[in-house]
């Protein structure tokens, strides 16, 4: 049962990345421009060069069989060269896309950390003092932009108090070798005698866009956690085991909370993918070098082979994660699995 659940759920993850690729094939004959150049990042700038890629891209034949090619050349790491650069635009996003990831999953860290507690904290204390500053503090946090929160804490911790650094992921006297692409991780493999100074430097460069980054999945997280912990604190289980006695943590710790955290599983896995998305404005703002800045710069330079390349990337990315988090929480919420199937 579970088996075809998942089998199901990889034929979806298959078709939406099938009309991922015909979308992303489409625009380059709706970016200005020659879409020969545009699919492959050369300027044709000769009849001989021309005819070469004509004949690489069959450019001649129709679009069914120009498709079927260029998902070849996606499998093979062929995405086309960089206007800008001149580089492989496949070769700039398996260099950046581990920044971001980093940005993204140390945000998530700490939104889970922060907010689900403060969810459980809420519905514990329910419309008193405590749940009231939370729900306050999170209104205020759910409702405050990214850039605007960035350039606060930008103005106050870096320019004013000089506490952090306003830009960068890391200090110009430490060169670190790109391992893994997670800085934090590379220091660690790294085998020189300033790695103490080189990893607080890290955290300093990493303290201001992860909070900033982690603002809105925390709010989310927190009014989700207490949204579901006081359903579940209405459940006839709950109340039953009140009236035998068991006290206020008693029924969270060993009754509520288990039955809580499942729906915040698969929420935790959505707001992964929200901050895929809300890494490109933090790392604008920031100068953090991750595939969010590349691809803002790239269509500010007009670069549309970068455009592709790094949409593509992005939204497969984010269609990977959702599909992740709804396998996560079906296979620990027997109820979903049986909703899957058509039970009742």
């Amino acid at each position: 049962m579970i088996l075809d659940y998942i089998l199901r759920r990889l034929g979806l993850l298959l078709f939406m990345t099938l009309m991922l690729s015909v979308f992303t094939f489409s625009i380059s004959y709706l970016f200005p421009g020659d879409p020969l150049s545009n699919l492959s990042g050369v300027p044709s700038s000769n009849f001989a060069q021309h005819s070469e890629l004509e004949d690489k891209y069959l450019y001649n034949s129709n679009y069914f069989v120009q498709y079927i090619a260029f998902l070849g050349r996606i499998f093979q790491g062929d995405w086309g060269l960089s206007f800008a650069s001149g580089d492989n635009v496949f070769s700039h996003i398996v260099d950046l896309l581990p920044a971001t990831l980093e940005l993204s999953v140390y945000a998530l860290i700490i939104s889970i950390v922060v907010g689900v507690p403060a969810g459980i904290l809420g519905s514990a204390y329910y419309k008193r003092w405590p749940d009231k500053l939370i729900n306050s503090t999170t209104m205020v946090g759910y409702s405050m932009p990214v850039f605007w929160l960035a350039l606060l804490l930008i103005m106050v911790f870096s320019l004013k108090l000089g506490w952090f650094p306003m830009s960068g992921r890391m200090g110009l006297l430490y060169e670190i070798p790109a391992n893994t692409g997670f800085i934090l991780i590379d220091i660690a493999l790294a085998g020189f005698p300033y790695k103490g100074m080189a990893f607080l430097d890290a955290l300093r460069h990493l303290t201001l866009p992860t909070i900033v980054l982690a603002m809105y999945p925390t709010t989310v997280l927190v009014r989700f956690t207490r949204e579901s912990m006081l359903k579940v604190m209405d459940q006839s289980f709950i109340k039953t085991a009140r009236a035998k006695g068991l006290n206020r943590r008693q029924l969270i710790i060993h009754h509520a909370l288990r039955n809580a955290l499942l729906p915040v599983i698969k929420q935790i896995g959505l707001q992964f993918s929200t901050l895929i998305t809300l890494a490109m404005i933090t790392e604008v703002i920031f100068s953090w070098p991750g595939i969010g800045r590349w691809l803002i710069d790239s269509i500010y330079q007009r670069d549309y082979p970068a455009i592709q390349g790094g949409l593509m990337a992005v939204s497969l990315f984010v269609i990977l994660a959702t599909i992740i988090a709804e396998l996560t929480y079906t296979l620990f919420d027997p109820l979903s699995r049986n909703q899957a199937h058509g039970k009742v």
